[in-house]
């Protein structure tokens, strides 16, 4: 983090309209290396990391590519006849532990990594199930997206990840990505030196934003119990409560 970034940060604070020492964040970076090889997108998640933490939000970083996680959409794959292995288990045990879920990638061929359209893929696999208030089990908690690269296609990256975020039950706060692109084609990386990347004023101030909008909704969700638990429960609707919906009459 820069000094002029730390300073700013820390007058802001000094100055929070809420404690936040109470929430968990967790960032999924995936790279498309393993541990210990760097990770460029580490970088960026070094900049949030360190905002959580002077706000006394409890984080964790994990590397899903450092884990055996099987291809399917069953909560366990191992207990199925596909697999022998499946450690993506302990992934999802961090992820519901978490308030705020910042999900990190890279950049190739203009998508999202590998890694991170497998974690989005076994994150699916769990949507059947509910929260104690007959929920999606994901409703309540944040998310967001850290994004890095050498070619075009952070936004590209951001729309598909924060929609499939949304689409499983996650809350979205404003401006929830962030991202640094270096020169297209081959050239310096996130981390590199003289690339830029660390001193980028765009990436630095989107990256706090972010950060200070996941604290800012995580507050305002955990103090009032989530999204309210009506008009939004499936076992209700399969029960009949079809809670003011009208079904239109048959078109002539």
């Amino acid at each position: 983090m820069s000094d002029q970034l730390a300073q700013i940060t820390e007058r802001q604070c000094q100055t929070a309209p809420a404690a936040y020492s109470d929430l968990k964040a967790l960032f999924l970076n995936c790279t498309l290396n393993r541990t210990p090889v760097l990770s460029h997108t580490r970088g960026v998640i070094d900049i949030a990391k360190a905002i959580f933490e002077a706000n006394g939000v409890e984080t964790k970083v994990i590397r899903p590519v450092d884990y055996d996680i099987a291809a399917g959409l069953g909560v366990d794959m191992a207990q199925t006849p596909e697999w022998d292995k499946d450690d993506w288990p302990q992934i999802q045990k961090e992820i519901d532990a978490t308030d705020i879920l910042v999900l990190c990638t890279s950049v190739w061929l203009g998508e999202k990594s590998s890694v991170c359209n497998r974690v989005l893929e076994r994150m699916y696999g769990y949507t059947h199930l509910l929260n104690a208030k007959g929920q999606y089990r994901d409703y309540g908690k944040v998310g967001a997206t850290l994004i890095t690269g050498n070619e075009d296609g952070v936004k590209h990256c951001a729309m598909n990840i924060l929609f499939s975020l949304s689409h499983i039950g996650y809350t979205i706060p404003p401006q929830a990505d962030a991202g640094w692109l270096g020169e297209v084609g081959p050239g310096p990386s996130y981390l590199d030196p003289g690339s830029g990347g660390p001193e980028n004023d765009f990436t630095n101030r989107n990256t706090t934003f972010l950060i200070w909008n996941c604290m800012h909704l995580a507050r305002m969700l955990k103090d009032n119990g989530g999204i309210p638990a009506h008009g939004n429960q499936p076992d209700a609707w399969d029960a009949g409560c079809k809670t003011d919906f009208k079904n239109p009459e048959h078109k002539r």
